[in-house]
């Protein structure tokens, strides 16, 4: 058995995506839309693995809502019955233990994955294909879950991050470090001593493990997920799945398995990377005028500045006004501040069903 065929990637792909209303909808939330290509978010995430990961070593993690979605964002891609719905919302602990178990009934316990998220913009594919390529063979030989962290460029309060000490290794594409500890996301003046000190990373949600590794960690820190992992059935698991999959603990995997690990070390990311989180992430990657106002589609200004619009059809005209956020779609219009961004959600948990 050739290396690369123990090597996997697991895509975490079922997240709502409220903030991303009205375009978000619960079939199709923002890692299937087409935000900033002509890709959606979840396929451009699995061409940028496609170059060090085989496509039969690929699973991608959604539920029952998203499934036909997701399997025809990815047709020609990814084999439709390694798209996987799990049947309850569970959070990113049960996310990992399925990763695993679906990875160890093809590979084995010496099998390596890569559990990844599927809404990451990250436009360098060739240097995360090369740090991809060397993050796989770093943790099938170390006794340490992997992550790949980012280098913070500003003191983001909406990131987790991780705290890097000693350097562990040299791989080709960087440098491996300890990871001393992992912190929550921290108030303003934290996160500025956290920038200034050089010593964190904003935690992406980017992990590598031996299947044998993540066992070892659930053992001791979360039990009901190793009894999954092993109990998991090699062929149809449907049936395993349905039943006990929704019993597991809802829980975060930095909390159950990251945070209490006795190992775990970091590549510090050396590609562009953006999770695109809300509306306003997007300027940086939309066209942008002299007055600061970025947009997508039809979009007519005057004497308007440091907007955000994007049509989905129909003609947006802005006149004398700033700092809006305006997305059109075929059955509703969101008018927003910039500044409110976050509270997009609220307006969503208003709706009715119908523009869900």
């Amino acid at each position: 058995m050739s290396e690369q065929s123990q090597f996997f990637a697991c895509i975490m792909a079922g997240g709502s995506g409220e903030r991303f209303w009205p375009m978000s909808r619960a079939q199709t939330p923002k890692h299937l839309l087409k935000l900033l290509s002509d890709r959606t978010l979840v396929e451009e995430t699995v061409r940028r693995i496609g170059t060090v990961v085989p496509a039969q070593n690929i699973f991608v993690l959604t539920n029952e809502v998203q499934l036909p979605g997701t399997r025809a964002a990815l047709a020609g891609l990814v084999p439709p019955e390694q798209i996987v719905a799990e049947p309850a919302k569970r959070d990113t602990a049960p996310a990992a233990a399925l990763a695993t178990a679906l990875v160890r009934s093809r590979g084995g316990e010496n099998a390596t994955l890569a559990l990844l998220p599927a809404d990451a913009f990250i436009a360098d594919r060739e240097t995360f294909g090369r740090q991809l390529g060397a993050a796989l063979p770093r943790a099938a030989v170390s006794d340490a879950i992997l992550t790949i962290a980012i280098k913070p460029d500003h003191a983001a309060t909406g990131f987790g991050y991780l705290e890097m000490g000693a350097e562990k290794a040299r791989v080709p594409a960087g440098v491996v470090r300890e990871v001393k500890r992992f912190v929550e996301k921290p108030d303003a003046a934290t996160a500025q001593r956290y920038v200034e000190s050089g010593h964190f990373a904003w935690n992406a949600g980017m992990f590598f493990w031996r299947v044998g590794t993540f066992l070892r960690e659930a053992d001791q820190n979360a039990p009901e997920l190793a009894a999954f992992v092993r109990a998991f059935p090699a062929g149809d698991f449907g049936a395993f799945l349905a039943a006990r999959f929704p019993a597991l603990p809802k829980i975060s995997v930095d909390y159950a398995i990251m945070e209490k690990a006795r190992a775990v070390e970091t590549l510090l990311a050396q590609f562009d990377w953006d999770d695109v989180g809300l509306w306003t992430a997007l300027p940086k990657h939309l066209r942008t005028d002299a007055a600061g106002n970025a947009s997508r589609g039809s979009v007519f200004v005057a004497g308007a500045g440091n907007n955000i619009a994007v049509s989905n059809g129909r003609t947006i005209a802005l006149c004398g006004v700033k700092d809006l956020v305006v997305v059109e779609t075929a059955d509703a219009v969101l008018v927003c501040h910039r500044d409110a961004v976050q509270d997009i959600k609220k307006i969503v948990q208003q709706l009715p069903k119908e523009l869900l």
